[in-house]
């Protein structure tokens, strides 16, 4: 079996995958406190419903600090309602609008002013927040260098053999910052998740065309039981 390396995947990923905004609906923003409630709100739901309740918070409500701080609990549960859990997650916004207002003037931005580490712990201090939220917000919105993971990118990672089968959150961030050019990490962040979505699926993954079937042991496996 071929070992692959990071820019082959990035290269051959790229080549045989389309990003838009619409399969990633945290592109359409550039601010940071809207990247972080997104976050919150995408937290065991699907991409549709996120983009969906999104939009209606900030139709309704609005999506600042304090917006979302002054705001009725009750009228914030019905803004966030098609997201799921939303009982949990609006006590959780509620939290985190208050603190951005209190602790930094309604911009948390001003964290990204701090070098990355510190600056992913103080966030994974706030409610809500944890290790992939805090990476998603330093990527996405300070331009940290930073490796979010979900499960796609976990799933797509093992399979290659990128990251160990056990490996947890931490072990994979720093093999995978360590595998993929720092300057790729939100392109490659986001070609992993599409190909998870697309072709490495985690039930009937579509093995026989995918562009890195050749380094996956894992997809070669399944073929020849075919």
């Amino acid at each position: 079996m071929k070992k692959i390396e990071g820019e082959t995947v990035l290269r051959k990923l790229e080549k045989g995958i389309g990003l838009g905004k619409k399969s990633f609906p945290l592109l359409s923003s550039k601010d940071a406190f809207e990247i972080l409630v997104a976050t919150v709100l995408s937290q065991n739901t699907t991409d549709v419903n996120t983009a969906r309740t999104v939009r209606r918070l900030r139709d309704t409500i609005g999506i600042t600090p304090n917006s979302i701080s002054k705001a009725g609990l009750r009228e914030l549960k019905s803004a966030i309602r098609t997201s799921g859990l939303y009982n949990v997650k609006a006590k959780v916004l509620k939290k985190l609008a208050r603190i951005v207002v209190k602790n930094y003037g309604g911009h948390i931005e001003k964290v990204f002013e701090k070098p990355l580490e510190e600056a992913r712990n103080e966030l994974m201090s706030l409610p809500g927040v944890g290790p992939k939220t805090a990476d998603v917000i330093l990527l996405f919105a300070g331009g940290k260098k930073t490796f979010p993971i979900d499960t796609h990118v976990f799933r797509v990672s093992r399979r290659l053999g990128l990251i160990g089968l056990r490996d947890g959150y931490e072990e994979a961030r720093g093999k995978l910052m360590k595998t993929f050019p720092s300057d790729s990490y939100l392109k490659t962040h986001l070609l992993l998740i599409e190909h998870g979505r697309k072709t490495c699926r985690a039930r009937k993954p579509l093995c026989h065309s995918c562009v890195l079937l050749e380094y996956c042991s894992f997809g070669q496996g399944l073929l020849k039981k075919d």
